[in-house]
């Protein structure tokens, strides 16, 4: 991994998880309002998911929020500069670039996800929540269109009955609600948040890297598709993947499946 960098007034942290780790740590640094985002803070989320996707040291992303809020949304100080006009533009679009990011995203989400932060959150492939964590869509309630996918998302992982309570009665989703309806993987205790999640990005990188790649874009990709399209995805994927495999590495496969075989099996 490339050197600790910063953006936006260290608003945008990015740090490896340790020493050695192939895990980039993201984190949103603006505590003092509960890391609402302005326009430049947005750009420069966007810009270290494009970086972090580049970046070769490293296999997996934890985003996180320091303080008592995940990320509280857009700043709505500065509602214009961020909405009018610059909704569509690539650079400030934090979420288009996490979808883009081939790296899987871990989410360590404590406190409130609202609105373009929950939008966010949606954004991360796994999502690990704090007890606290309450995930909050109000556009409805400012009057603010959503553009980052959260009036489609939604409804893919929870119901489209659900989703509707929730968009446009405003209802907060808790981490226990988000558990069982399919949006949290893991809930923990506020405080071990971020390294529960560090975790799951760790055990990520134990696997074929390449494979991990393929796998998480075939799985978004066919998630955009009707169950029989994407099945035909998938298995045109596989037959390009093994068609491109020499006889070295079906070899070293083999080898590597054998010394797996005779190690325990990681733990969560």
């Amino acid at each position: 991994m490339g050197a600790r960098a910063s953006d936006s007034g260290d608003l945008i942290l990015v740090e490896p998880a340790g020493p050695g780790s192939q895990v980039a740590v993201v984190t949103i640094n603006r505590p003092d309002a509960l890391n609402a985002l302005t326009r430049s803070m947005m750009i420069s989320l966007a810009s270290a998911f494009r970086r972090l996707d580049a970046d070769d040291g490293v296999a997996a992303v934890v985003l996180a929020g320091r303080g008592r809020a995940f990320c509280s949304g857009a700043d709505l100080q500065a509602a214009e500069e961020i909405f009018k006009g610059d909704v569509n533009d690539p650079a400030a679009d934090t979420v288009k670039q996490m979808e883009l990011c081939r790296k899987p995203i871990v989410g360590a989400i404590a406190g409130f996800a609202v609105t373009a932060g929950f939008e966010i959150a949606l954004a991360c492939d796994i999502i690990v929540a704090g007890r606290s964590a309450k995930f909050l869509d109000t556009h409805a309630k400012f009057g603010i269109f959503p553009s980052w996918g959260l009036s489609q998302k939604l409804s893919r992982l929870i119901g489209p009955n659900r989703a509707r309570e929730v968009s446009l009665a405003c209802i907060p989703i808790t981490a226990e609600m988000g558990e069982k309806w399919g949006l949290v993987n893991h809930i923990v205790d506020d405080s071990q948040v971020l390294a529960k999640a560090i975790e799951v990005a760790e055990a990520i990188t134990r696997n074929n890297r390449n494979l991990v790649l393929l796998y998480k874009s075939v799985i978004n990709d066919g998630l955009q598709l009707d169950m029989a399209h994407a099945r035909v995805l998938e298995k045109e994927r596989a037959v390009e993947y093994y068609n491109g495999m020499t006889k070295e590495q079906f070899a070293n496969m083999q080898k590597f499946i054998r010394g797996r075989s005779s190690k325990a099996p990681s733990k969560l």
